[in-house]
């Protein structure tokens, strides 16, 4: 339960229809596996402890009163489980029967949620044996046979809220009251509950499969919670209907995991409430009401760090899956592109100038510039790539910078800015062979001035090339490549660029030009400001800020969800096991909060750029952050691992 991440467990067991004291029996041995692997929220079926499909042997009083007393030999057998725990049977009050969901923690009956939506249509006739049930929460007679009086909340309106992790706030709903177009789990969420259980019998048609776990994820991405369905599968009564046992635990509209059809068994999902909280707290529109009219129960589990099984992606902003990844690429050039588009639109500005160093950045800049102007039936001539030799420049490099623009119909022009940069160094007195920071940003500082020159010459704007990453961990020249009058790239992560560009590279025509952008994924990347050593480059930005992988993963959960220090570094020891030490990782955790607390100073006069993704650093839009903010706390805890 560290950081959020709780194990949820959705169970099917082989029931007997009719047979509460071997259903009983089976549900206590599944909640101890259940618990034993470490699940602490386990939600079982629908009417499991006699069976959904006993018909009008509900209206029996044995059957009635078998299910009450297994119901009590359960709370009594998982007294000593750290979990809560949701199993549904029939419950009778005041001459009425009720399907309900009992939830129990620590050997005690914390409540009785009833379901609201009674089919009575198809294989449905649930009316003809249960009563619907009542919002309003009341106290109802246990009758567990004590001498003393005991007493349950009984109602709808309730939500559980755990003393150990507030974030962690359960609500119940069962089976039809998901498939109403008002279901309660609606009202639950809008009160706070951060996961929602639903304790179903849901028989197998042609197809249903498909529909219930979209509609799974559908509700979880709408009230923005944790979702865990647990499906009455093998052991109900086949003589009209066939039940497959299809548990879901999804997660803000991503199904965390799905067991196969017509297997019993326990379907584990690891739900981060805290991450569930992050969302809501970002997002205005939704708007967790203070409902006076639920009830709020209490109930303790133990803090413990929870064993997670769920995947951690290594590359949060790049999709895994190849075709959702092409579909991104191409989206997200369009955005770009039309971004551009509308900025030249806009100023009358038919020309576009951009520097062109043979890196990834420039070469997706002019890959979106010819794009625009493709939008725009404005001939490419009219893109001007610039290539700047200097101290640091490379044969590979500069050739790489001269074929592309070729290659995509621009002009080139080539401006060798080495004496400009002796020139000034002479002016301010920089000894040309002390390589320090003024020697590297006069390079930069000249080449955007360079670029601006040839806009005003042809009526042009000058398109920024630098990311998303430089931009996080301020990794650019102020009033250098920190400058332009439109950053295509500002929204893109450097590890989405480099498939960006592979992606153009994979679906482009021109064998040639395909070659050159294999090249330059091949090229490590660097400012080039230090000259290299036997022809090759010798300054390596990785080497310098640290791999941009880890800090795109750090940027991501930072800007995204405002997780905590020690959480991100958890997650990334899982997601880069095997791939970087721990010491690597939290040296460059640091490192990137350092850098992303200092730099906010450049990206709060960021030239205008789209935003492509769900997170972005503009001071415009997604981070309105002081410059002078302290990064005390961050770090302090990220010394204290």
């Amino acid at each position: 339960m560290k950081h959020g991440f709780v194990k949820t467990a959705a169970v099917t067991p082989k029931i007997r229809v009719a047979q509460p004291e071997f259903n009983g029996a089976e549900i206590i041995r599944l909640a101890k596996e259940a618990a034993g692997n470490g699940a602490k929220l386990i939600v079982f079926p629908e009417l499991c402890i006699t069976g959904y499909t006993c018909g009008d042997l509900f209206l029996q009083a044995a059957l009635i009163r078998k299910a009450r007393e297994t119901l009590f030999t359960i709370a009594d057998a998982v007294k000593e489980l750290d979990a809560l725990i949701f199993v549904g049977l029939p419950w009778e009050k005041q001459g009425k029967l009720y399907n309900v969901a009992a939830v129990l923690n620590r050997g005690e009956i914390l409540g009785m949620v009833p379901k609201t939506n009674l089919p009575n249509y198809g294989e449905f006739y649930e009316l003809r044996h249960f009563a619907p049930g009542n919002r309003d929460v009341e106290y109802v007679w246990l009758g567990r046979g004590n001498e003393e009086e005991e007493y349950v909340l009984f109602g709808t309106d309730m939500v559980f809220s755990c003393g150990e992790l507030q974030e962690l706030v359960v609500a119940a709903e069962i089976c039809e009251d998901l498939w109403v177009p008002e279901p309660p789990s609606v009202r639950h969420a809008l009160t706070g509950a951060t996961v929602i259980v639903n304790c179903s019998a849901s028989d197998e048609t042609v197809g249903k499969d498909r529909y219930r776990e979209e509609l799974i994820r559908s509700q979880s991405a709408r009230l923005v919670c944790g979702y865990v369905y647990a499906n009455a599968g093998e052991g109900e009564s086949t003589q009209d209907l066939v039940f497959g046992g299809q548990n879901v635990i999804a997660e803000n509209g991503t199904i965390l995991s799905c067991s196969e059809r017509f297997q019993n068994g326990i379907t584990y999902g690891d739900v981060d409430v805290c991450r569930l909280t992050a969302e809501r707290r970002r997002m205005n529109t939704f708007s967790v009401e203070n409902n006076d009219a639920y009830t709020e129960v209490g109930f303790h589990l133990s803090m413990e760090d929870t064993k997670l099984d769920r995947p951690i992606d290594p590359s949060p902003f790049v999709p895994a899956d190849k075709s959702d990844r092409d579909r991104r690429c191409e989206e997200i050039l369009s955005i770009q592109a039309m971004g551009l588009k509308k900025r030249l639109e806009h100023t009358g500005c038919w020309s576009a100038v951009a520097g062109i160093s043979g890196g990834l950045d420039s070469t997706l800049a002019l890959l979106v510039t010819a794009r625009a102007f493709d939008l725009l039936s404005l001939p490419r001539e009219q893109i001007i790539g610039v290539t700047m030799p200097c101290f640091g420049t490379t044969g590979r490099t500069y050739d790489n910078a001269c074929k592309l623009t070729r290659k995509l119909g621009a002009t080139l022009r080539e401006v060798d800015i080495r004496e400009s940069v002796n020139a000034h160094f002479w002016d301010i007195g920089q000894d040309p062979e002390n390589h320090d920071i003024t020697y590297e940003n006069a390079q930069a500082r000249e080449r955007t001035q360079v670029l601006m020159g040839i806009a005003n010459q042809t009526g042009g704007l000058v398109v920024g090339t630098g990311d998303m990453s430089e931009l996080a961990l301020g990794w650019a020249t102020y009033n250098g490549d920190h400058m332009s009058m439109y950053g295509v790239n500002s929204g893109v992560p450097k590890t989405l660029v480099r498939h960006l560009v592979r992606y153009y590279a994979d679906t482009c025509k021109d064998k040639e030009l395909s070659e050159v952008l294999l090249d330059v994924l091949d090229t490590p990347v660097s400012p080039e400001l230090l000259p290299p050593r036997d022809g090759s480059i010798s300054q390596k930005t990785e080497d310098l800020v640290g791999p941009y992988e880890l800090h795109d993963f750090f940027l991501y959960y930072v800007l995204r969800f405002g997780f905590s220090p020690s959480k991100i570094y958890r997650m990334a020891r899982l997601a880069f096991a095997g791939v970087y030490e721990d010491g690597v990782i939290l040296k460059w955790i640091k490192t990137f909060y350092k850098r992303f607390f200092a730099q906010q100073f450049k990206r709060s006069c960021l030239p205008d750029g789209p935003k492509v993704g769900t997170a972005a650093v503009s001071p415009r839009g997604d981070l309105r952050m002081p410059s002078d903010a302290c990064s005390d706390i961050w770090l302090k805890e990220l010394e204290e691992l």
